[in-house]
Order: C-alpha cells, then sequence, then structure tokens
C-alpha cells in the first residue's frame, strides 16, 4: 500500500510540474553544452626495429583490437597502377605455413577478425583468443605465401571490375576527378586500367612486398583488455625479429589549380543523370588553426540534410536526391569538392546554384542558427565516434604522424565551439574556390552540353581516361548509311545476309561467378529465342514470335508490353542494319568518333521507328560493330562484340560482354560461342 501511495504522490508531482511548464515548439532547442571527452593517453613504446608501438587499456569489454598502419605516404605506381592494392589482396591468400583455406579457419575457429592490405593490417578478438589472432595477423605480414594461383585469379577479378566500371557513370567521374585536379602523373592523380593489370606479374608484387611491407615508419596500436607491457611482450615476440626497407615519405610538387574557373565535361551517353563535381585542391594541415573553422563551414556547405547545398538543389529545386560537399585535410595537398547526381536536362541549372551557394559563404556571414546547428552536430557525432575503438586508435596514430598535441582530440569540441561567425566566412574565401574552380560534369552531352555552353565558363572536353578531346562530329566525313553498308560489306555483304534465315548459337556464360549455358535461336523475319540453363535447368528464358513475347525467371512469366513488341516488330531482318539503311523511318546520326576498348570507332545515334535511341561504335578500320549502348528507364544496357570469324559466308562475333548498369549496381556477362548453325536446327516450333 505505502509503495502504490508513494507512486501516486510523485505522479501527481510530476502532472503538477509539467503543467506550469510552457512549451514553444515553434522556437528550436538552443543545443546543450559540448560532451566533455575523457581520452586516455596511450602508453608508447619503441620496437628495436623500429615499430612505435601505442597501448590505450580498456578492460570494459573482454575485447583487445591491434591496428598496424605503414606511414609510406602516396606511392606513385607509374604503368604498374594497381600493383600496391593487388599487393595487399596477396597477403590475405595465405602464409609459407598455412593455405588460405586454413588461415581463414584458424581464423574462424576463435570468432576474430584478421585483415590484411597493402598499408598494414587488423586484428581483434575477445581477450582469450588475441595472442592468436594477432600472431596470425603478424604471420601474414611477414610470410605471405603469394602463390600464382592466387595472383592469376586476383588479376582476372580485377580485369572483370574494371570493365564492370567501364559504363559506371560515378566510377569514370571519380576517376577523372582526381586525374584532372592532380594530374595522372601524381599518385592521387594516377587510375589503375586494363593495360596496367594485364603489365603486372607475380615478381611486381612480391617486389612491392618487399619494398613497402616494412617496419620502417610503422604504427602498432594496440587497445582493449591488456596491460600496456603484455602488449609490448606480444608485440616484441611476434614482430620484434621483422626486417624490412627503409621508408622515407615522398615530396611532391604542389599542384596549382586552374587560372580561371572551367566546365570539365566527359560523354557518356549511357548515363541516365549527370555526376556534378565543383573541386579546388587544398592545403590544409590537421595541426591549422584554420581547420576546425573549415569543418563547420563544410557543415553548413554541404554536410548533411541540413546544409544549404541539400537545401537547394533537393528541397527547393527538385534536381537531386541529394548534395554534399567534403573537405579533405592531411601532410598533403587534398582537395574541397561538391557533388550530386542532377537529371541531365537540369546540369546547367544545378552547376549555377553550386557556385551560387559556394559564393554566398564566401561572400555573406551566416546566421547564429546554421552556426550552432553545425556545432550540436559535431558535438553530438563525435561523441558518439568515440564509441569506436578504431577510431580512438586513429587518433592516437595522428597525433604522431601529423605532429599534433597530445590533447588534439581531447580538446576537439572546444575548438569546435570557438569558431564564429567570421571565422567561416574567412575560411570559405581561402579554401572553397569560386573563381577559380573546376566544374567536372560526367554524362550524356547529348542532353546537357548545349546548356553548359551558355555559361560563363569555358568548356573543356576530356574522355573517359582524362585525356582531352576534340568534339568530333564536323571532322566525321562519312554518313551513317555509308557506316551501316560497309558493316553490312564486311559481314559478308546484303545478298549473303539476306540468305540466312535462321541462326543458332551455342554459348558459355560467366556471371557473378557462375557458368552457365546458353543457347540463341533467331529466324526470319524477327522471332528470337534466348535460354540460360545450369545444370540443365533453365533459369531464364526470352521469347518473342514475331507477334507476341514473354520473359519467364525463376519460374515467373511476364508477357512482354506493347511497346516492347512495337520495338521488336519494327526490325524485318536477322541483321538490323539492313533495315537501318533501307528503311526512311529508322533516322541516324554520326556523332563522331570515340574510343572502344582501344580503337577509333564511329559513334552513330540511331532512333527507332518507336523513338527507341541506341548508340552503335563501329570501329573505324575493321567497319565491325563493337559496342551498343541502351537506355530503358533507370537502366543502361552495354554490349561489347568481338572475335569475329567466319562462318559459311558471313562473320559473326563469337564473344560478348554485356554491362547492366542500375541504381548505381552493375551486372557483368561474358558470352562465348561455343557452336554455330546457320539455316538448321531452328523452326517455328521453338518460339511457342
Amino acid at each position: 500500500m505505502k509503495k502504490i501511495l508513494s507512486f501516486a504522490i510523485a505522479s501527481f508531482i510530476c502532472y503538477q510540474a509539467s503543467a506550469q511548464i510552457t512549451i514553444d515548439r515553434t522556437k528550436q532547442p538552443t543545443p546543450g553544452p559540448a560532451p566533455i571527452i575523457t581520452i586516455p593517453d596511450p602508453v608508447s613504446y619503441k620496437l628495436a626495429n623500429g615499430i612505435t608501438l601505442l597501448v590505450v587499456e580498456d578492460h570494459k569489454l573482454p575485447k583487445v583490437s591491434a591496428s598496424l598502419f605503414i606511414d609510406a605516404g602516396p606511392i606513385t605506381e607509374g604503368k604498374k597502377a594497381g600493383v600496391m592494392s593487388m599487393m595487399g589482396q596477396m597477403l590475405n591468400e595465405g602464409t609459407t605455413t598455412m593455405s588460405k583455406a586454413e588461415f581463414d579457419e584458424a581464423v574462424d575457429r576463435i570468432g576474430a577478425d584478421v585483415s590484411l592490405s597493402s598499408s598494414g593490417g587488423n586484428a581483434s578478438s575477445l581477450t582469450r583468443y588475441f595472442t592468436e589472432a594477432f600472431k596470425l595477423m603478424a604471420d601474414g605480414l611477414k610470410n605471405p605465401s603469394m602463390p600464382q594461383e592466387s595472383f592469376d585469379k586476383l588479376k582476372s577479378q580485377t580485369i572483370t571490375g574494371i570493365k564492370s566500371d567501364a559504363k559506371n557513370v560515378k566510377a569514370v567521374s571519380g576517376r577523372v576527378i582526381s586525374a584532372l585536379s592532380y594530374g595522372i602523373n601524381h599518385p592521387n592523380g594516377e587510375f589503375v586500367t586494363e593495360e596496367s593489370i594485364n603489365n603486372l606479374t607475380l615478381a611486381d608484387v612480391k617486389t612491392a612486398y618487399s619494398k613497402y611491407i616494412t617496419p620502417s615508419r610503422t604504427y602498432l596500436t594496440i587497445i582493449g583488455d591488456i596491460k600496456p607491457v603484455d602488449a609490448k611482450k606480444l608485440a616484441e615476440s611476434l614482430l620484434g625479429n621483422w626486417k624490412g626497407s627503409p621508408l622515407t615519405l615522398p615530396i611532391l610538387a604542389k599542384v596549382s589549380n586552374p587560372a580561371k574557373t572551367e566546365i570539365d565535361v566527359v560523354d557518356m551517353s549511357n548515363a541516365v543523370q549527370s555526376e556534378i563535381t565543383v573541386t579546388n585542391l587544398v592545403d590544409l594541415k590537421l595541426s591549422d588553426p584554420d581547420y576546425f573553422a573549415v569543418l563547420l563551414a563544410n557543415q553548413i556547405l554541404g554536410g548533411g540534410s541540413e546544409s544549404r547545398l541539400f537545401n537547394n538543389l533537393r528541397e527547393k529545386h527538385g534536381f537531386t536526391y541529394g548534395a554534399y560537399s567534403n573537405t579533405g585535410a592531411g601532410r598533403y595537398q587534398s582537395t574541397f569538392s561538391a557533388s550530386a547526381s542532377v537529371r541531365s536536362a537540369k546540369t546547367d541549372s544545378a552547376v549555377v546554384e553550386f557556385i551560387n551557394e559556394i559564393e554566398s559563404l564566401r561572400n555573406t556571414k551566416v546566421s547564429d542558427e546554421e552556426l550552432a546547428t553545425a556545432k550540436a552536430l559535431y558535438n553530438g557525432s563525435f561523441a558518439l565516434g568515440m564509441e569506436n575503438t578504431s577510431r580512438i586508435a586513429t587518433f592516437a596514430r595522428n597525433i604522431l604522424i601529423n605532429e599534433l598535441p597530445k590533447d588534439f582530440y581531447r580538446t576537439y569540441l572546444q575548438k569546435i565551439n570557438a569558431v564564429n561567425k567570421e571565422d567561416i566566412q574567412r575560411v570559405a574565401q581561402k579554401y572553397f574556390n569560386a573563381k577559380n574552380t573546376r566544374i567536372i560534369v560526367v554524362g550524356n552531352t547529348s542532353q546537357m552540353l548545349d546548356g553548359l555552353k551558355k555559361l560563363s565558363y569555358p568548356v573543356m572536353m576530356y574522355d573517359k581516361f582524362a585525356e582531352a578531346v576534340k568534339e568530333s562530329t564536323s571532322s566525321v566525313n562519312v554518313t551513317a548509311p555509308e557506316i551501316f553498308k560497309a558493316y553490312v560489306t564486311v559481314m559478308g555483304g546484303e545478298a549473303e545476309l539476306q540468305k540466312v534465315k535462321s541462326i543458332k548459337a551455342t554459348m558459355t556464360m560467366g556471371m557473378q561467378g557462375m557458368s552457365l549455358n546458353a543457347s540463341l535461336k533467331t529466324m526470319s523475319p524477327n522471332m528470337e529465342l534466348m535460354e540460360v540453363t545450369m545444370n540443365g535447368n533453365t533459369v531464364m528464358k526470352s521469347v518473342f514470335n514475331g507477334s507476341t513475347g514473354y520473359q519467364a525467371q525463376m519460374g515467373n512469366k511476364k508477357d512482354m508490353t506493347a511497346e516492347e513488341i512495337k520495338e521488336k516488330s519494327a526490325i524485318t531482318s536477322l541483321f538490323e542494319q539492313l533495315d537501318y539503311f533501307k528503311n526512311p523511318a529508322f533516322k541516324s546520326e554520326v556523332k563522331g568518333v570515340e574510343k572502344v576498348n582501344g580503337s577509333d570507332a564511329y559513334k552513330v545515334m540511331v532512333t527507332y521507328p518507336t523513338g527507341k535511341v541506341k548508340t552503335e561504335y563501329y570501329d573505324v578500320k575493321s567497319k565491325f560493330l563493337l559496342r551498343t549502348e541502351e537506355v530503358t528507364g533507370l537502366v543502361n544496357n552495354t554490349n561489347d562484340y568481338s572475335d569475329y570469324r567466319k562462318v559459311g559466308n558471313i562473320m559473326y562475333p563469337y564473344a560478348l560482354t554485356t554491362i547492366v548498369s542500375a541504381g548505381g549496381q552493375q551486372q557483368v556477362i561474358e558470352m562465348k560461342v561455343t557452336d554455330l548453325k546457320l539455316n538448321s536446327e531452328v523452326s517455328a516450333e521453338d518460339f511457342k
């Protein structure tokens, strides 16, 4: 009874108190004081071989983690671009005493996380298993087996990834941004290509290992349920005998920003949006007094959904799903950038808004509310991030590498909260360029280039590898019908192509690591059957009988839409180029010459009678079709054709690579013809 009575009294008091409080919900609550950050100083040791050991003792959880970082600085790879990444992957392929499978099993058996890379390694586990986890990491670093078969596998996977990214607009944008900002000969501007990966040998990987996997300039941070003296003993026992080449940080020449703002455009006809990035190089060290003001200035400009860019380009204008900015900092030059994926038709308008927002931050002081909100976000996110032990390890290492005061992170929020409006404007003027910046746009030029040329900036054209190009339409003295006729000629001639009434192609297919079989049957005028099987079972089937069709996959069947049927019916030959130059309902235009897999190719835009647009690329020398591109909704389809062989009296491509891009994801399908039949083994019954 007393408990019930005391609960009733307490409830009444709370009710009375709440009734007397008047809350004005029209005003944003005033942010509270910054959280007090407590970060223990690590115990520091210097091992005889040069390793700097940092230990942070923390017994709150029965867990220990180790992070080993080799401070080699930016590495120029040149014609061997990709060798460091490949070397890092090879460190995870087993040791001289354990195969990869045995190594992975040993890690799983103790429930640990162990990983290695070209810049070091990580190991974490429960306290009782940490010695074993650390031993595995050390073994991987010191004694990698580097088998040839693993190298061949990783090399093949890397090349497949490069091919997959060839039509990935975001991937191309990222590559071009770095290459144009720093230059392709700068370690931050060079990039991996299929050619550079093909240049690599296992010997190159082993050479990179010998040079860069070393205790020199190495920082080992151990955090968790372990005493410093025990951590030191463990490190000395497993890494104390590790030897390697001495490292010195590279000295890099300063790179200049453009003298005046320019727009750098890369044409990707498969793009359904434009990737816009406004960027300039900055010199900003973590020890710079401007550092904290720059963090807040960036937060206000484009740090999240509360920022100016987000509210302008998304909320106000609806150009994009999100617009953001970012500012790097460190011992070497880094970049400030503001970016968004924008509807193609609004590319020029979005560029104007980007520059307007940067200019506004440079020329006008921010509001009290904006500054308070930015500080509150940093206060909360920084304090929350301290729950991550890996961040504490990074902080401890950063202090030494960047020559920061010991209390740099303990006083981090104090310095954030000391920034005023004048500081924001000053650093915006210093680090966020508007008059001498690069505006890099990757997208479909047919939908946005004219608008960009109307802005008050010079427009430069580049290819997907940051090489300057000239708009070449005017220099091409050949028409689309002439290109189609040349293709028909090298394929065997119109008369021979007309004799082909059916084709049966048996193929192997590689997709997402799976091996499948495929059969393609076509029959004049436009019937088509594609069937994919795995272990004798049909996994996908697509049929068109000339008037109706369907697609079946995983037990689900979907009939072709009226629009799809109309598009299929527009073609009246097994070789559609015959329709292109004979049927006036097809419209075509030569858009210039571009590189396709190293060859110069005529770029031809073909518009179907239904309005569908397809881009085709024909080799300038051989006249063969090398590539087709189509955009359907938000799905991009790219087909690359190669390995043309003579079958009877015609030529046929025996290799096809299809790249399907949708929602930022890509799927690469490799098909090889193993058998081809003309005018046999196909009947109308196949298309039911």
